[in-house]
């Protein structure tokens, strides 16, 4: 197991090319389950869990071929195996997006429950809620879910009881191929969700009001072949922003979408960032000065991502005042808060509030990571800090982050990784 040393106290300086979307790559290569014709997918992040995805994919018999850019063509015309086994789905939630599709195109599903970060509860009712509206007949049995349709999906109008976007992305999937007009209500708007959408709208699909909280799938018989790009990943987009922020730098992001950041950008700049925007690159500039203290409150999109929660608390952790932050969307995601406290942090809290006063210098210390956004916060806070830190059980930073050292180091951080 592998972490990752940091020697601190370096302004980040220069450019960096930003990877695809995670979050949208990975509905996206399930969604090829639809189609019979090849597909190419382009701008495929180099991470973990699409390595994961794409195992899971081959074993159902998907024929994947990837190049040395990790571009992806996925034929599923021989798909032998509807079976999403443990072994897999227990390190990756988002292996539970093969359940719509499976289900909408050959009418059966045997998909283990998910796993994931740590981060809290987060429940597939409303997955099998709407599945179930579209005729599909499950059981949860044993850690699996056992979805069955006698015959093709129906049309149904869904009303989600919460914002989900694996959820309202399986049941857009499924809707896809179904017989009749399927209407999602109170529907996921993330970026991610829009992007899967344009994919099977690539393909032929019949999808209105993505971006929207309503989003109408007209049903029908089959999906063509076609070629798509990934859209560029928000979440390490505001990750890179933020490094160059909490230490004092001036870098510009290049193949990003401003659009799609907002948030983040609005905050960056309460911060003392001076932020250029353009129609695929980001510039932000502290002019050496250290960052104001923020408060966020995370919701879904278009609010302010919780998967930024962790990296804007870092930043709070050095800045000028006493930023608060709130976590509305779950309930588990102040794990950080502890390591980044044996960095010298000074972090109250109090429920789903952390009270942030910031200190001049954090100091370097030996540190472990819990989830994704957490090591990302704790990377964050090395490069802000004087002298030496390690940050332990990578492995999680892995999964969202392609070649997180190596940017950071074309950046001038001091950073590299290390076996245990």
């Amino acid at each position: 197991m592998d972490k990752l040393i940091i020697h601190g106290n370096v302004p980040l300086q220069g450019d960096v090319r930003i990877s695809g979307a995670k979050n949208a790559a990975l509905p996206i290569i399930a969604a090829a389950l639809l189609s019979e014709a090849p597909i190419q997918i382009s701008n495929i992040p180099h991470l973990h869990d699409v390595t994961t995805i794409i195992s899971l994919l081959g074993q159902m018999g998907v024929n994947l071929t990837l190049d040395e850019r990790f571009n992806i063509e996925i034929n599923a015309c021989d798909v032998t195996c509807f079976e999403a086994p443990y072994e897999l789905v227990r390190t990756m939630r988002a292996s539970i997006l093969v359940l719509g599709p499976l289900l909408g195109r050959f009418g059966e599903a045997y998909v283990s429950l998910p796993g994931g970060c740590a981060i809290g509860t987060r429940p597939v009712d409303q997955h099998l809620k709407g599945l179930q509206a579209m005729g599909a007949e499950i059981q949860v049995e044993n850690g699996y879910i056992k979805a069955k349709a006698k015959k093709r999906l129906q049309g149904a109008t869904i009303v989600m009881d919460i914002i989900t976007v694996t959820g309202t992305e399986n049941i857009m999937m499924a809707a896809v191929l179904a017989e009749g007009r399927t209407v999602i209500q109170n529907a996921a708007r993330e970026p991610e969700v829009t992007d899967l959408a344009n994919f099977l709208n690539t393909l032929g699909a019949k999808i209105s009001g993505a971006g929207t909280s309503t989003i109408i799938i007209d049903g029908i018989k089959a999906l063509s072949s076609g070629s798509y790009q990934v859209l560029p990943d928000r979440i390490e987009t505001g990750t890179y922003l933020t490094a160059a922020a909490i230490t004092r730098g001036k870098i510009k992001l290049k193949n990003t979408l401003p659009s799609i950041v907002e948030s983040v950008l609005l905050k960056l700049e309460e911060a003392g960032a001076q932020i250029e925007t353009g129609p695929d690159w980001i510039t932000l500039d502290m002019k050496g000065n250290r960052p104001r203290a923020i408060d966020i409150s995370t919701a879904p999109y278009p609010a302010f991502p919780t998967d930024m929660q962790a990296q804007i608390m870092a930043l709070n952790t050095i800045a000028e005042g006493t930023g608060i932050i709130t976590e509305n969307v779950f309930e588990n995601r102040f794990m950080h808060v502890q390591e980044l406290q044996r960095m010298g942090a000074k972090i109250a809290l109090k429920g789903n509030t952390a009270i942030c006063t910031g200190v001049e210098k954090l100091q370097g210390a030996p540190t472990m990571a819990t989830d994704l956004r957490a090591s990302a916060s704790l990377v964050l806070a090395g490069l802000a800090a004087e002298g030496k830190t390690s940050v332990d059980r990578i492995y999680h930073i892995d999964r969202g982050y392609d070649c997180i050292e190596e940017k950071l180091s074309q950046l001038g951080a001091r950073i590299h990784r290390v076996p245990n």
